[in-house]
């Protein structure tokens, strides 16, 4: 394999693919995206696919550096993705902080559990590329996507245009968005509202944010996924949390915490029921194509070294040094895990732990690469529910430790089986994040014509750069705010609600106390929800992905709504879109509008978080102190005229004379 200047042969001619300058710009990019993505991730549970605004920026910038090609984009694109993608092991690390076993994010060893699982993703998913990506007649919306950004922009002078546009549009909605975001923490706005009310001998509420990055994550998901969180979000909270709010009277305390109690109890668990199913489901659906992709790979490789040559998208990294590759990821791993245990309740049985939780790796992490792959090729890398797969892992490994150990254990040990449960959930959630970012930038690849085996080299890149990024965005943030459920933890506690559920089921399993019941029920009711989406499906109907459903029930109401009332909103802009006589580019506008709304408020959060740790206040920019409805009025009020106005601008832009 060549250095990392190579260049590609197109036409007979060599044309600039994975440059220095390429990897470089997109490892630039990544620290902005995977920062956002951090703390998007850490407030409301969500990340947002990087690669069109990857694709933008880089487009704009080697532009004007000259000599760019469509190929060098894309692996900027790629690495940049890649890194922004791997944020999502935040749904799993608080989780160690929110138990007390960490106290902050060493440096090393979180970068260690997240780069190593991540690389491993990135090589369980070569075999993957021919079942999922060339053989498959999956959709990859953003990869396509990705892909028609990335044609337009090098078509002609118009793609030059296009490029600006597109660049104007995200950076001035993310400078909204972030402008909003600092006039709520001056306390003169609203960032979120809610009443909480009796239903018959029950309790439920209503609670909405006032947040850009929300709208602009339900733009991306799309109506489908949308409605699904919405019906999640009737089941949970106008269905289940006033009947189990009724069968459990009301403590000493107020309506809210008498509701949020419950809700946080009984139904998130029905959720994570519901989440399990559908993810099970995934797997059982693509077993075949999977197992066709990894004789696919064997095939191609003994025609390499039968001397043929292979075309250009058959290039894949050759099965031979994927498996090397994998046994030699599997030696810092285990140099992790045996540290992690060395001196503690558990060093006694290192030995065993260690080859039990390496062999947990390979299993569980082949069978994730596959199920997300598959999700991302269906319904899009945003919209891919990856903490449902972080669930079915941590349980997997607390049931196996439980089965080893027992329940009937000191504190101390059960605190460190947990701890243990959620470190190697850690590097298998790495796995997850990437198989399900890697295979939508190899389906951009495809389209416009890379080398595969070039574009899996960026993606292990994207992941070293992301690994080394994450530790100091979460340690800030874990300084500046802490996380809801964890010691001492204070009223502007960032929820991470993936990682307080993940950890709670890591205690539960282990600790005897789980609640069985309602994650029982919710299985059942995702059962019926998979049954309803093939029933939609075979009808030809708008669809309710089960997995979104369980989402919806199982984060809070005040995500949901705004999310919801986002993909409604990109609904309407779409179907304006398509009236366009270039439908095409007004959707990719539209999606940099939303992009832009999401980068903005979460840049800021990492940048306020670092003014929350600095001056040593909660609320370092509040100007007044109480104003009664006037903040909530002036709020709605601004935030409705700024969305108008910035949805405006983009049909503006996108409509062509």
């Amino acid at each position: 394999m060549a250095g990392i200047d190579n260049a590609t042969a197109i036409g007979g001619k060599p044309v600039a693919e994975l440059t220095v300058r390429g990897v470089l710009l997109g490892g630039v990019i990544t620290l902005f995206f995977t920062a956002a993505n951090v703390y998007l991730g850490l407030k409301v549970g969500l990340t947002f696919a990087t690669s069109i605004p990857a694709a933008v920026i880089s487009m704009a910038i080697l532009r004007a550096l000259g000599n760019s090609t469509i190929l060098e984009n894309n692996i900027v694109q790629t690495v940049a993705s890649a890194a922004g993608t791997l944020a999502a092991i935040i749904f799993v690390l608080p989780g160690l902080v929110m138990i007390g076993w960490w106290q902050g994010f060493p440096y090393w060893t979180t970068a260690a559990i997240t780069g190593t699982g991540g690389i491993l993703g990135v090589l369980f998913s070569v075999p993957l590329r021919r079942a999922l990506v060339v053989d498959t007649p999956l959709p990859y919306p953003e990869g396509h996507a990705a892909a028609e950004v990335l044609r337009v922009g090098f078509a002609s002078d118009q793609g030059a245009e296009e490029s600006s546009k597109g660049l104007s549009v995200l950076l001035w909605n993310a400078i909204a968005s972030a402008g909003f975001a600092i006039l709520t923490q001056t306390r003169l706005m609203v960032a979120e509202a809610s009443v909480w009310f009796r239903a018959g001998s029950g309790a439920t509420g209503i609670s909405g944010g006032l947040s850009f990055a929300l709208l602009g994550v339900g733009h991306l998901v799309g109506l489908s996924v949308g409605l699904a969180m919405f019906l999640g979000l009737i089941i949970g909270w106008w269905v289940l949390l006033p009947m189990l709010t009724a069968q459990n009277p009301m403590p000493a305390g107020t309506v809210e915490t008498w509701a949020t109690s419950v809700f946080s109890a009984d139904v998130r668990f029905f959720g994570a029921g519901v989440i399990a199913v559908a993810a099970i489901w995934t797997l059982l659906r693509i077993a075949g194509p999977v197992l066709g992709g990894i004789r696919s790979a064997l095939a191609a490789s003994r025609a390499r070294q039968a001397g043929k040559v292979l075309e250009l998208e058959e290039q894949d990294l050759p099965i031979g040094i994927v498996l090397i590759g994998t046994l030699a990821m599997l030696v810092p791993i285990g140099i992790l895990l045996s540290s992690v245990l060395s001196g503690g309740a558990l060093a006694g049985s290192q030995m065993l732990l260690v080859t039990g939780a390496l062999l947990f790796v390979l299993v569980m992490g082949l069978l994730i690469a596959a199920v997300c792959g598959y999700m991302a090729g269906l319904i899009g890398a945003s919209n891919s529910p990856v903490s449902g797969i972080g669930i079915l892992s941590v349980v997997a490994a607390s049931v196996l430790l439980a089965g080893l150990f027992g329940r009937e254990q000191t504190a101390d040990t059960t605190a460190a089986l947990v701890a243990y449960a959620l470190i190697v959930t850690g590097v298998v959630f790495g796995v997850a994040t990437i198989s399900n970012d890697n295979l939508q930038d190899l389906k951009t690849g495809q389209l416009v014509g890379a080398t595969p085996w070039k574009q899996q080299v960026a993606l292990v890149i994207g992941v070293i750069f992301g690994s080394l990024v994450i530790p100091p965005v979460l340690d800030l943030l874990n300084t500046a705010f802490g996380f809801a459920g964890a010691p001492g933890a204070g009223p502007e506690a960032l929820p991470a609600p993936q990682a307080a559920l993940i950890s709670a089921l890591a205690k539960g399993v282990l600790g005897g106390d789980l609640n069985w019941a309602m994650i029982g029920w919710g299985a059942v009711a995702g059962v019926v929800f998979v049954v309803l989406d093939e029933v939609l499906g075979l009808m030809g109907r708008l669809r309710l992905p089960p997995l979104a459903v369980g989402i919806g029930i199982y984060l809070p109401m005040s995500v949901i709504l705004p999310t919801v009332t986002g993909a409604v909103i990109g609904w309407f802009y779409d179907r304006w879109a398509d009236r366009q006589s270039d439908g095409e580019f007004a959707k990719r506008m539209g999606v940099l509008t939303a992009t832009g709304l999401i980068v903005g408020e979460s840049l800021w959060g990492v940048g306020f978080a670092g003014i929350v740790a600095a001056s040593g206040s909660d609320s370092p920019l509040a100007l007044v102190g109480d104003l009664g409805q006037l903040p909530l009025v002036l709020g709605t009020a601004v935030f409705v005229i700024l969305i108008a106005v910035l949805y405006r601008r983009t049909c503006q832009l996108a409509a062509k004379p």
